[in-house]
């Protein structure tokens, strides 16, 4: 898979890290890009925090082809996603007039124009992103792709973006075992020798009925995920006759 294939998610927010709020976030926008064709490298989450966002976006947005932050992008004194990605860029805020004045006039009414005008500041070059269901709009800056946090807006902003990321869908096989990970392991382990182009998972649970593990080959090869699903079907069936 190609670099431009790639993609890093990174979830904003005090709430996320402590553990106060699920990260449904990152779960959802990962399960979306593989549908899309990207292979997400890193699911991650930062406090509110300038030079901690800044720091991670350093690192991590020039390895892979996109990168997708969410959270920190309403109104109140935590919320530092643009600050945060401007000093990663380094580059100033500057408020888009256009932008501002729309928000001033949606939101006036409700005595909410000069706050909500404050979305409109966003990192120098950066390209604002419409909220289809919220207020603050979103950006892209490069290939950082910035979203907000509440999952309604975000998943709809997201599909405003979809057809950017388009490519070859990545393809997934599901088989569940009764069995323990510790019996098919010596299969599991050949089946990724045998078959590089494809990611070979398996996640166990435990039953009243006993441990089962689910088997998971995920690849953006519709042959090679074909040939492995055939040859570990196989393999599987042998060694739970045993």
């Amino acid at each position: 898979m190609t670099p431009s294939a790639t993609a890093v998610v990174l979830t904003v927010g005090n709430e996320i890290v402590s553990g106060d709020v699920e990260n449904t976030n990152a779960s959802w926008l990962a399960r979306r890009l593989a549908e899309l064709g990207l292979e997400v490298k890193l699911l991650a989450a930062v406090r509110d925090s300038v030079e901690e966002v800044a720091e991670f976006l350093r690192a991590e947005m020039d390895r892979v082809g996109i990168v997708i932050v969410t959270g920190g992008l309403g109104g109140t004194p935590d919320d530092l996603t643009r600050e945060a990605v401007a000093e990663a860029f380094g580059v100033p805020t500057e408020e888009i007039p256009e932008l501002a004045a729309a928000l001033r006039e949606r939101f006036g009414a409700r005595g909410l124009g000069d706050y909500a005008a404050r979305w409109a500041q966003i990192p120098q070059g950066a390209v604002p992103l419409e909220n289809p269901l919220g207020g603050a709009p979103g950006f892209v800056l490069g290939n950082v792709h910035v979203l907000p946090g509440l999952p309604r807006e975000m998943e709809a902003m997201f599909e405003t973006l979809a057809d950017r990321f388009r490519g070859e869908p990545i393809g997934a096989w599901r088989r569940r075992y009764s069995t323990g990970e510790g019996q098919i392991v010596s299969v599991l382990e050949e089946a990724t020798q045998r078959h590089p182009a494809v990611t070979v998972g398996s996640y166990p649970s435990f039953l009243e009925t006993g441990p089962e593990v689910e088997v998971v080959l995920k690849s953006a090869d519709p042959e090679a995920l074909g040939a492995a699903a055939a040859w570990l079907e196989t393999a599987l069936e042998e060694r739970m006759r045993r």
